[in-house]
C-alpha cells in the first residue's frame, strides 16, 4: 500500500482549530477581516500561520478576495482563505468595509464563540421579508517551519461546495447550524475537533480537482512517478537515497525524475528529501524526550555532529535551541503539593 504522504504532513505540522464566531447577516451587510498575520496573535497565540474558515449554516452570501472575482456561497458551503488574505463576507458581491484589527485584541479569551450580528435597518426596513444569512467562522492554526510543503500550492481562496462536500464537511455544517441556534455543553469543543476533519476533508477534495497540467505540491502527489517518489521518502526518510535509487524504484532516469519532481514540487527530490528530514526531526524535537544522537539517526544521518550542522543550515538554528523554544517547561509542584 503506497504511503499516505498528505497524512504524513498533516501529523507534522500540528494542526489546532479554534471556532470563533457566529454571525448572522440581514439585509444589506459585509463582514470585512483583516490578513491572519495581523491578528494570529489574538486569535491563536504561538501560531506559526493561520487560516481562517466560513461556514455557511443558512441562507447565502459573497466571499471575496482582493484581485479575484466573489464566490457565491449557499448554505452548507465551506471556504478557507489558506494564505491568510484578508477578505470580504458580505450579502451582495463586491461589497467591502473597513477592516479592524485591533478589535480582535478586545474579545475575551474564554468567552467564544463570540456572536456577531450584522443588520443593515434601512435594507431590512426596505425588504420585509429580507432572508438572515448564518456563519461559523474559525481559524486552523499549521506549524510552517521547518517545511510545510502543501501551504504554497494552495489556492487564495478554497471553496468545498455543499453538493462536493465529504461526510465530515456535512457533519461539521450540520452541527454548527445547531450550535449556532443553541449554545450546548461541549459544542464548540466538539466544533473544533471536527473543524480539523473539514479542513482535511477540504484538503483531499482540493487534491481531487488537481488538473494534470497543474504544478505544486498536490500536482506531484497525483502524478504517477513523483507520487510515488515522494511516497518513497516519505516511508523511508532514514534512507541513503540517491537519484538514481530513486529513479530505478519509480520507473524513471535519473534525469528525468530530477526534472519531473523539480517542476511538479519546486525543488529536487533530495533536497526535498533533507527538507523532509528536518521537519520530522523538529517533531522529535520538540514531542519527545530522544537525545539529539538518537534522533540523528532517525532521520538519516551517521553523526550527532552531521545532523547538528544540517540542522542549523537549513533551518537558521541549532537543534538544542529549536527545542528550548519550543517546549514548554513542566512547572515544578508547588509547595505542600504532594507529588507524585
Amino acid at each position: 500500500m503506497a504511503r499516505d504522504v498528505l497524512s504524513d504532513v498533516l501529523r507534522s505540522v500540528r494542526m489546532r482549530n479554534a471556532v470563533f464566531f457566529l454571525v448572522s447577516g440581514e439585509g444589506s451587510w459585509v463582514a470585512e477581516a483583516p490578513a491572519s498575520s495581523d491578528i494570529a496573535r489574538a486569535v491563536m497565540p504561538g501560531a506559526d500561520h493561520v487560516i481562517e474558515y466560513h461556514v455557511v449554516t443558512a441562507g447565502e452570501c459573497w466571499a471575496t478576495v482582493a484581485g479575484e472575482p466573489p464566490r457565491r456561497l449557499g448554505s452548507g458551503d465551506v471556504v478557507l482563505l489558506p494564505q491568510g488574505d484578508a477578505h470580504a463576507v458580505a450579502s451582495h458581491p463586491g461589497l467591502r468595509g473597513a477592516p479592524d484589527a485591533g478589535s480582535y485584541f478586545d474579545l475575551p479569551r474564554n468567552d467564544r464563540p463570540f456572536r456577531m450580528r450584522y443588520r443593515n435597518p434601512a435594507s431590512v426596513a426596505a425588504g420585509a421579508d429580507a432572508p438572515t444569512t448564518a456563519l461559523v467562522c474559525g481559524f486552523i492554526a499549521l506549524d510552517t517551519r521547518p517545511f510545510n510543503p502543501l501551504l504554497a500550492t494552495l489556492p487564495r481562496l478554497l471553496h468545498l461546495p455543499a453538493d462536493r462536500a465529504g461526510p465530515w464537511s456535512r457533519e461539521f455544517a450540520q452541527l454548527a447550524a445547531t450550535e449556532s441556534a443553541e449554545r450546548r455543553p461541549g459544542g464548540a469543543a466538539v466544533l473544533e475537533r471536527l473543524g480539523e476533519m473539514m479542513f482535511v476533508d477540504a484538503l483531499r477534495k482540493h487534491l481531487d480537482t488537481v488538473t494534470d497540467d497543474a504544478h505544486g505540491w498536490f500536482a506531484g502527489l497525483k502524478d504517477r512517478h513523483v507520487g510515488r517518489a515522494l511516497a518513497l521518502l516519505h516511508e523511508r526518510p532514514a534512507e541513503a537515497w540517491t537519484i538514481e535509487a530513486l529513479g530505478e524504484r519509480v520507473g524513471l532516469s535519473r534525469s528525468a525524475l530530477q526534472q519531473r519532481f523539480t517542476d511538479l514540487v519546486g525543488l529536487p527530490p533530495i533536497q526535498y528529501l533533507a527538507q523532509w528530514r528536518m521537519q520530522l526531526a523538529s517533531q522529535l524535537l520538540r514531542d519527545t524526550h530522544s537525545t539529539m544522537a538518537a534522533i540523528a539517526l532517525e532521520v538519516g544521518y551517521d553523526s550527532e555532529a552531521a545532523f547538528v550542522r544540517a540542522f542549523k543550515r537549513l533551518v537558521g538554528i541549532p537543534p538544542a535551541t529549536w527545542r528550548r523554544e519550543r517546549v514548554r517547561p513542566v512547572a515544578p509542584p508547588s509547595a505542600g503539593a504532594p507529588s507524585a
